[in-house]
């Protein structure tokens, strides 16, 4: 995007910029080389453009390349014009959007569509940082609700009760962190001791406010951290010792996944944590400074289709 060019600010906006190839070429191209083109093969910077296409070829290693390879765009025969207003619905829409809205809305099949969303979770998966100053962690369980499954799915499934039949997530939130709070969350085995004390020591730095609920496996946090216990079965706020924060992002996580995507499976679970854990982290940013945020993170992330439905690592 040249100096003069004006950022889109909506999706209107969005849409009608990237609409010129040569634009979304050159948008695409700038995210990636600030300073020109380095040949991803033998990482040269004797790098040409051929005039007929929207190509480059290396000088070094004579191979040529497109705008896409390298990011999560390559190998796709899907457009730019199409890829870049895609990802402006996913990263602003506070629910999440299905394969079934975007494949309408850019005419492509929902299959596509699909794939094509979980290459942009790919690019909205933040990476790992630590925690420090008041920090809080809690649990929740991700899956169907008993009274809507069918009784005989519901005879496998459910064999006791509480998470059973879910999946695990582990959510830790920083506190008043630059920029607002900060969330990361992921998908656990179970709600061991050795499970989440190995989690929050991982993202968490020492010295640093711990704030749970009574569940016994967050015994044991002293000394490395202060650790304040809030037990929701005689409170829930005591002073400044709470979880509401990270509480409010599950209630944001599961309106996405019930109202939104409605049937997640949990092989795939992560990568819509993902996506919302981006959403939550950027909310300080205008749409356009998000849709930004997340274009820079499409490079060296691929996901390749045989990855995603689990063929090959």
């Amino acid at each position: 995007m040249s100096k003069q060019d004006k950022a889109p600010e909506t999706l209107l906006e969005a849409v009608t910029y990237f609409a010129d190839a040569d634009v979304a070429f050159e948008f695409v191209k700038s995210l990636r080389w600030s300073d020109g083109p380095i040949c991803p093969g033998c990482d040269s910077d004797s790098v040409a453009q051929l005039s007929t296409r929207k190509t480059f070829k290396c000088r070094s290693c004579k191979k040529q390349f497109s705008i896409k390879v390298g990011t999560i765009f390559e190998d796709s025969p899907i457009s730019l014009s199409k890829w870049l207003p895609a990802m402006w619905l996913i990263v602003n829409c506070k629910n999440g959007v299905s394969s079934y809205e975007l494949a309408r809305a850019i005419k492509v099949t929902q299959k596509t569509a699909w794939f094509m969303l979980h290459r942009i979770r790919l690019a909205m998966q933040s990476d790992d940082f630590m925690m420090s100053g008041e920090v809080e962690v809690d649990e929740t369980f991700i899956g169907g609700l008993a009274r809507n499954m069918h009784a005989d799915k519901r005879r496998a499934k459910i064999k006791g009760t509480g998470g059973m039949g879910k999946t695990a997530v582990l959510g830790v939130l920083e506190r008043h962190g630059k920029g607002g709070s900060k969330v990361r969350a992921g998908v656990i085995a179970n709600r061991k001791r050795k499970t989440l004390h190995g989690k929050i020591r991982k993202t968490v730095e020492p010295g640093s406010e711990v704030h749970t609920d009574a569940l016994a496996s967050y015994s044991g946090l002293a000394p490395d951290y202060t650790h304040h216990v809030i037990d929701h079965a005689e409170e829930y706020v005591r002073g400044n010792v709470h979880t509401n924060g990270i509480e409010n992002f599950w209630s944001l996580l599961k309106r996405g996944l019930k109202g939104t995507y409605v049937s997640v499976e949990p092989f795939h679970l992560f990568r819509y944590i993902d996506e919302q854990a981006f959403r939550f982290n950027f909310r300080k940013l205008d749409d356009g400074g998000r849709f930004l945020a997340a274009c820079s993170r499409i490079i060296g992330r691929r996901l390749t289709y045989q990855q995603l439905i689990g063929e090959t690592v």
